[in-house]
């Protein structure tokens, strides 16, 4: 059981509502350190431990420059996130650049960084190499074990999913970097999305290490490190319980020690690129309701839709919803918590039971810190909503204006521009 709370007083939500009105986005910074620190504290053992946070997940500057306070890394999987994180103060090595279908500008900028480069395919080694003109001293190839690991619900089975080697192209993808003088190695793979398994990850990292085994004899070449990928899931609903990641940590050194240690093998570093692990439980949408509907069903239309939050359409997911100032009234209503999309898969949630809903009622919607407002979009002329970050020292900090009219037509051709309201009493 993972009992959902709010980290903020009601006082506290209002006051942001009075700066920037509902729907808006509020991020708990205290608690993405908190997060960061569990899965760093899991591999003590492993002293080059890094999480590569991945950018996609929360593509804020202001959550990046804070992760990057405690050593965290970035991943990033395209331009607009290579510069996010190059703007946030990341450079070389602390950015891992894990894309498909990459343009040859994508892997000019990356290596412009510094970053790691890790290649999806073995035929994108030579048009890396053409874009760039060589190949950097560090490079890394993502594996897809196809029949060897079953995926999950979310990211589907490894072998109809697009990324990756083969791992009997893994051999050839190895020698082609190693006849292109790069010198330094690493492995990657990642084949769930929010799994909380602990086992799970042990299983995948068996897999690579006898992969890492294999081509290191028979490649000739020694792996600096292996990244597992992210994938770690949160307990979106009350009755799950979370990852015990002291069971990924150990189950890991464990292998490591049985697969390659003792058999003469270097250890290489772990590496992970968590994104919803670290802000997923630490972000939170605050909308308030504009009707309550009766007809077929009871229907509690909010001021925020899936332009604000996706995920329940798209994957079905849960969301677990707390109204403000009614925490310990009874949940004795059954309703759809709606947006206003003309779009019907427009909810947030379905056949929900809440308390006696009213106009004007605030909802939190938890666990929205990874592929919130990341995945917001514009149809039917939504605008998406401003972000707060709630720093360590409590004090909130506005990242992410809300979007204007003005934004959304800046690139028409010619430009759409909003005119002012006119004032009461005057004429066009």
């Amino acid at each position: 059981m993972t009992p959902k709370t709010f980290p903020f007083s009601f006082e506290e939500v209002q006051s942001l509502a009075r700066q920037t009105p509902t729907p808006f986005y509020i991020y708990d910074g205290a608690g993405i350190l908190r997060q960061h620190k569990a899965l760093t504290d899991a591999f003590t053992w492993c002293p080059d431990f890094r999480n590569y946070f991945a950018v996609k997940a929360t593509p804020n500057p202001a959550i990046l420059e804070l992760l990057h306070t405690v050593g965290s890394g970035v991943d990033c999987s395209s331009m607009a996130e290579l510069v996010l994180a190059e703007r946030a103060g990341f450079r070389g090595e602390e950015i891992f650049f894990t894309s498909n279908d990459t343009p040859a500008e994508e892997f000019r900028k990356a290596a412009k960084l510094g970053a790691i480069l890790n290649f999806d395919d073995i035929t994108h080694i030579e048009f890396a190499k053409q874009a760039i003109g060589r190949l950097p001293e560090l490079a890394c190839c993502r594996l897809n074990p196809g029949k060897l690991k079953e995926g999950n619900a979310i990211i589907g089975k490894p072998e109809e999913a697009k990324y990756g080697f083969t791992p009997a192209q893994l051999f050839d993808g190895y020698r082609l970097l190693k006849e292109n003088g790069v010198k330094r190695f690493g492995l990657h793979t990642m084949v769930a999305s929010n799994e909380r398994k602990a086992e799970y990850f042990v299983e995948t990292a068996r897999i690579v290490f006898e992969l890492v085994a294999e081509i290191s004899e028979k490649v000739g070449i020694e792996f600096e490190f292996v990244d597992l990928g992210g994938g770690i899931g949160i307990p979106y609903r009350p009755e799950d319980d979370g990852v015990d990641l002291s069971v990924v940590g150990n189950g890991i050194r464990e292998a490591m020690d049985e697969m390659l240690v003792k058999r003469g093998f270097r250890a290489p570093r772990i590496c992970f690129e968590c994104g919803r692990f670290i802000t997923g439980p630490c972000g939170y949408l605050v909308s308030r309701v504009l009707h309550v509907k009766d007809t077929w069903k009871k229907y509690i239309g909010m001021d925020a839709c899936m332009a604000n939050l996706m995920r329940p359409a798209l994957y079905g997911a849960y969301h677990h919803i707390t109204v403000l100032g009614k925490e310990n009234e009874s949940c004795t209503e059954c309703c759809d918590v709606t947006g206003s999309l003309c779009e019907n898969n427009d909810k947030f949630a379905i056949d929900r039971l809440l308390p006696k809903l009213e106009r004007g009622d605030w909802l939190v919607f938890h666990d929205a810190g990874a592929h919130g407002h990341a995945m917001g979009f514009n149809y039917n002329g939504k605008l998406r909503s401003a972000e707060w970050l709630v720093l360590p020292n409590g004090k909130p900090s506005l990242i992410r204006r809300a979007e204007t009219l003005d934004d959304l037509f800046a690139t028409l051709v010619p430009p759409v521009r909003v005119r002012p309201e006119p004032k009461p009493g005057t004429t066009h």
